[in-house]
């Protein structure tokens, strides 16, 4: 071998060293919000799913991306003719992270302890028909209903439905132990999670090795971040203004979907003088959405006028209900006794589209003399202050959850609207699964909620997503508030 081919040999070697190198199996991911903690069983707060809905913990079954519900760790059911029970076939082989085997007892012990009667789950609500729970044997379970319950695999697939373990759950806040494609590694609070690949995954494998979820509150600090490119991708990204920037850079894509996040005024339907529906009829007058959309997200969002994500086939165009009248505002104060207007505050969480728009709409409701004090707190002080206390006039927050709307048949909600034949018509809902008659009622709740003027509902956030154009399978629209990674990977 000549001294020439000696040295060709080798630095091709060297180039193929390099290359190996280079290749990427690992992510970052920018968010905006920082969880609580890491349990999605026992908070309200979609933040923790953000990070580890499906990536750490699975449910019976599970979302997709197009918003379809699939089987997760049930590979399948069957459905008794009275619609009134459910026999899951579990997937078998299936290990939590911690070594020890998944089964029917687990399945039985997380949906038991999430509708308990001191259970804490933030959506209790979606049990609420499950009669029973009984292990037929260790690959299957049956789930017994009060009533027929035409959403229940629809409820199983959220983020409070996921199973979990017996033997994990009081470490569960901080070292949480699922099933799925990426373990839990590290928590540095403040800073990022990060999370390696299962190596004994069940199902298909994650393509990535690691990620890290890098929490960054800042807008300016997130643009910073993604052009800089410290991180891979920013999901939710909170400055809207800057994304012409991104998808005129060949370095990145920019990705625009739907969510089922209603962004809303929401409202202390207790709290006088809230608890008169002129005045949260004065409130919808004096919201001008349009402006709201334009000056908080840039002309992103979809204005509503009730509760309900417009690309769901039930929905109903209702914002003519709520137009943007300032005179008729001032009209309907003054006839419920405030022709001089009230103060009240208005407690607004980190994100832009509750810190934007509470400046902007502070200002619309000055206009109608509505003097609304601005309080700006972090997020854990928001579930303790606002959700959990019920300490508070008006919010805005955007709630990201699947169809939601029975959040309205739940007086202890924390905007305590209560109605006793919107109650008795979610109850009839459960239990219809006739397609045209669920569409009918779904109508007329978002009839019902729309004329009661129980929130200012705003606009229907878009899902915003900045990332390096190698990287793929991202979701663009958000079924649930989810960054599921267990299909991402780079380009070769």
């Amino acid at each position: 071998m000549t001294f020439r081919s000696i040295v060709f040999a080798a630095s091709s070697t060297l180039a193929l060293m390099a290359g190996a190198a280079l290749a990427k199996d690992s992510v970052t991911i920018g968010l905006q919000l920082e969880p609580p903690h890491l349990d999605p069983t026992s908070a309200a707060a979609g933040a923790i799913d953000q990070v580890l809905y499906s990536n750490v913990f699975e449910g019976l079954t599970r979302f997709m991306g197009d918003g379809s519900v699939v089987p997760g760790l049930a590979k399948s059911w069957d459905i008794s003719s009275d619609g009134l029970s459910y026999t899951f076939h579990l997937n078998q082989g299936v290990s939590f992270h911690d070594g020890t085997a998944m089964d029917a007892d687990d399945v039985k012990f997380s949906l038991d302890r999430a509708r308990a009667e001191d259970s804490t789950n933030a959506q209790k609500a979606l049990f609420g028909d499950i009669a029973s729970v009984d292990v037929v044997d260790a690959a299957t379970v049956k789930v017994t209903l009060s009533q027929p319950n035409g959403n229940l695999l629809f409820n199983l697939a959220w983020g409070d439905a996921v199973i979990v373990a017996p033997e994990s759950i009081d470490d569960i806040k901080t070292n949480p132990v699922g099933t799925g494609a990426f373990t839990f590694a590290n928590w540095v609070q403040g800073d990022r999670i990060e999370l390696t690949k299962n190596a004994d995954y069940w199902g298909t494998p994650a393509l990535l090795n690691a990620a890290t979820f890098k929490f960054i509150s800042d807008p300016t600090a997130a643009f910073a971040a993604v052009m800089a490119e410290d991180v891979d991708a920013f999901s939710g990204f909170p400055a809207p203004e800057n994304l012409p920037q991104f998808d005129a850079d060949p370095r990145f894509q920019v990705l625009v979907g739907s969510t089922e996040g209603e962004t809303i005024l929401s409202t202390n339907n207790k709290q006088a003088p809230f608890d008169d529906v002129r005045v949260r009829e004065a409130l919808a007058h004096a919201i001008d959405r349009q402006a709201i959309i334009d000056g908080a997200m840039f002309g992103y969002g979809t204005p509503i006028g009730t509760h309900f994500a417009p690309h769901n086939p039930a929905y109903k165009d209702l914002t003519g209900g709520s137009a943007y009248d300032p005179e008729r505002a001032k009209a309907l104060l003054a006839e419920a006794g405030l022709p001089d207007g009230f103060e009240t505050t208005l407690h607004l969480p980190p994100p832009s589209y509750a810190r934007r728009g509470g400046e902007i709409i502070a200002a619309q409701l000055a206009q109608v003399g509505i003097k609304a004090e601005i309080i700006n707190v972090e997020w854990a002080q928001w579930l303790e202050t606002v959700f959990r206390g019920k300490d508070f006039g008006l919010t805005i927050v955007s709630h990201t959850e699947p169809m939601d709307i029975g959040i309205y048949a739940r007086p202890e909600y924390y905007f305590q609207y209560d109605n006793a034949d919107f109650q008795a018509l979610m109850t009839k809902l459960n239990g219809t699964t006739d397609p045209d008659q669920r569409r009918t009622m779904l109508q007329q709740a978002q009839d019902t909620i729309s004329n009661d003027y129980v929130n200012g509902y705003l606009f229907q956030l878009a899902s915003l997503s900045v990332a390096k154009a190698e990287l793929q399978g991202l979701w663009a629209n958000a079924p649930t508030q989810a960054t599921d990674l267990t299909a991402v990977g780079w380009a070769e």
